[in-house]
């Protein structure tokens, strides 16, 4: 199971809106026959996969599965059939899918065709790397993380806006891998105007890893000749803005390939954090990287809507006369603070990386 755990994570932030599944297929005399994992897009999925690669050997095998098999017609047939038909004899699954078109029904169809079912092992695991799915489909929003890089005293850029670099080399490619796990990465037109980054995964051979870019602009502010907007027909772009944006402004951005998305605005003026995401969700997203400034990061930690922090701390201190990780987002007394617990820790070259993730949220694997 812990083979099939890992071959699952490699679809982390390129199968959305599906879940990422892993699946090992043992043959009759329990040697691996067959490995595979959720392919980008979603399909084939994992099953399937690791049945082709198996052939005849599954019959009378085993199939380890991160996932509860699907029980549905979707694109693809559904995978409780596929190992049905394969012939296996016994599946161990990690964990039910929350879906209320399986939710049970694919562990179902596998007991009624005679094969032993087992449910739960490595569940922990499991649930921690589909926290995102998990999340869209029980609370309608993705699982958010939020992303910092900041001096000691938690400063993003001095006063007069300069910030490049205030983390070093290894740091910053540990940022672009962080992407390339991510289904989106989120951020506000003032990043955009400031900073005028790609928001794509760079490292080696990994540019097709880069995730959907997201800006959160009230009034369609970003330039048009700003990278995400002019890179937009290569790497999919979507803006997030308020009703009642110029036409003429919307048909320029269209025609430079970024979808403009209208949605609610919160007590600010400016997009609502609540329903961005629920509009993320409705149109399949699971994982979000929010790498925004001080507005972004105070709009998400207003909304409970950060579930974990991966902090980028620099060995230096600009003072309080700069730029803070996030703005005030209404905390008059420390029980109001949102609360984190830290997971793990890692040396970043001459930075270091903290992984946090919100009181009782299981762990930050994944």
């Amino acid at each position: 199971m812990m083979t099939a755990l890992a071959l699952a994570r490699r679809g982390l932030g390129r199968v959305w809106p599906n879940p990422a599944v892993g699946c090992v297929v043992l043959d009759s005399d329990g040697a691996v026959a067959g490995r595979g994992w959720t392919q980008p897009g979603g399909r084939p999925h994992g099953e399937t996969e690791a049945l082709r690669r198996a052939g005849d050997a599954a019959r009378n095998g085993s199939a380890y599965v991160s996932f509860e098999p699907c029980a549905h017609h979707g694109e693809t047939p559904p995978c409780a059939d596929a190992l049905i038909e394969a012939g296996i004899a016994r599946a161990v699954i990690a964990t039910e899918d929350p879906d209320p078109r399986v939710s049970g029904a694919g562990i179902a169809r596998l007991e009624k065709a005679g094969i032993e079912v087992v449910v739960g092992v490595g569940r922990r695991d499991a649930e921690r790397l589909n926290a995102g799915f998990m999340k869209r489909v029980i609370e309608g929003r993705p699982l958010v993380t939020l992303k910092c890089a900041t001096t000691l005293d938690g400063r993003i850029a001095t006063h007069t806006g300069e910030s490049r670099w205030i983390t070093g080399e290894v740091a910053r490619s540990w940022g672009h891998g962080l992407r390339a796990c991510h289904d989106a990465v989120l951020t506000g037109a003032t990043t955009v105007r400031t900073d005028d980054p790609e928001l794509t995964c760079r490292l080696q051979g990994m540019g097709m890893f880069s995730p959907l870019r997201v800006v959160l602009d009230s009034r369609l502010t970003t330039p048009l000749t700003s990278k995400v907007v002019v890179t937009a027909h290569d790497h999919p772009t979507w803006i997030m803005t308020l009703a009642g944006a110029e036409d003429d402004r919307k048909a320029a951005f269209l025609e430079s390939g970024v979808e403009v998305i209208e949605v609610d605005s919160d007590h600010d003026g400016r997009p609502d954090a609540g329903t961005v995401l629920g509009v993320l969700a409705q149109r399949g997203v699971t994982r979000v990287l929010a790498e925004g400034g001080g507005r972004v990061a105070a709009a998400l930690l207003r909304a409970d809507a950060v579930d974990r922090i991966a902090w980028f701390r620099a060995p230096g201190i600009i003072g309080g006369d700069g730029v803070p990780v996030a703005e005030a987002f209404g905390v008059d007394g420390l029980g109001q603070m949102a609360a984190f617990e830290r997971r793990h820790s890692f040396s970043a070259g001459r930075d270091c990386l903290e992984i946090y993730e919100r009181e009782g949220g299981g762990g930050a694997q994944g």
